[in-house]
């Protein structure tokens, strides 16, 4: 049995930490209540911050991406398919051997890394990890939800050989005599996975627009709150609200009120099935 004194020491040690954990978070409350953090996109992350969140980043990405198996990626079709996903979906952040990101791409903060050495710095599954569910906290989306997964293995494949590409090689890889294909439709799963709808909405930014309860978001008064949707009657003002109608609604709202605000996301028949069914939970 530890002495008295023991006992003193750990109680004393652990009292200062809890007083110096409430003072840090104090601190910090107090520093953004009062505005003095800047957030200005002009206005860099402090380095300490930024090598933080960096070195997070990649052990969460080592962590999760360790039981993803790739498939077979040399193949110079995979390869070639990948060029022009690369072309359509991600030049415009990352750039290309002798193509610069476009302006919204430097802008951004963190500013999206080149990929023409990310085979160099990652492995296969995890270039698919980060490419299909998207980074927190930056610009990167989740491709899952406007790709199909051989296109995700096909970008990886390309981007496996991105280092070794000089800029005329790129060049005649995504030349747009070739166009890419559009992602394949996925087969619709009804009633649908709520839980993965509730993903998805996110993908899709309805919650931009819309305050969506479970889902994190701005307070935004552009659209109507969705909380209680599950329980109304109808949707867009007359149409009866059933997931069938609610699924047109969301894939297609200017074919039910051509005066709506709301836009055409492109959002698949699948995705859309899954987002009605966690709608539809909202009572």
């Amino acid at each position: 049995m530890p002495s008295n004194r023991v006992r003193l020491i750990l109680k004393t040690a652990a009292a200062t930490l809890a007083v110096a954990a409430v003072t840090v978070a104090i601190g910090a409350a107090l520093v953004l209540k009062s505005g003095w953090y800047n957030v200005a996109s002009t206005e860099q992350h402090f380095q300490f911050v930024h090598t933080l969140l960096e070195q997070g980043m990649r052990d969460s990405v080592r962590f999760h991406a360790r039981a993803v198996a790739a498939p077979k990626l040399d193949s110079a079709a995979r390869i070639g398919r990948g060029a022009l996903v690369y072309r359509d979906h991600c030049v415009q952040c990352h750039g290309a051997p002798g193509v610069a990101q476009q302006d919204f791409g430097k802008s951004m903060q963190p500013v999206p890394g080149p990929l023409v050495d990310a085979a160099r710095r990652w492995q296969p599954a995890q270039l698919y990890w980060i490419t299909k569910n998207g980074i927190k906290m930056s610009g990167m989306p989740a491709w899952e939800y406007h790709l199909a997964d051989d296109d995700i293995w096909s970008l990886v494949a390309f981007m496996v050989k991105l280092p070794e590409l000089a800029p005329p090689a790129y060049a005649a890889m995504s030349a747009p005599s070739a166009p890419a294909s559009a992602a394949p439709a996925l087969p619709a799963r009804w009633p649908g996975n709520p839980r993965r709808g509730r993903v998805a909405l996110t993908q899709y930014a309805c919650n931009a627009c819309h305050v969506v309860p479970g889902v994190t978001g701005p307070d935004t008064y552009v659209g109507r709150p969705l909380a209680g949707l599950g329980k109304r009657r109808f949707i867009a003002g007359h149409l009866p609200n059933t997931q069938e109608n609610l699924v047109r609604w969301i894939r297609d709202p200017h074919a039910i009120d051509p005066l709506t605000a709301m836009p055409v996301q492109d959002v698949s028949e699948a995705d859309a099935v899954d987002i009605s069914a966690y709608l539809l939970t909202l009572r």
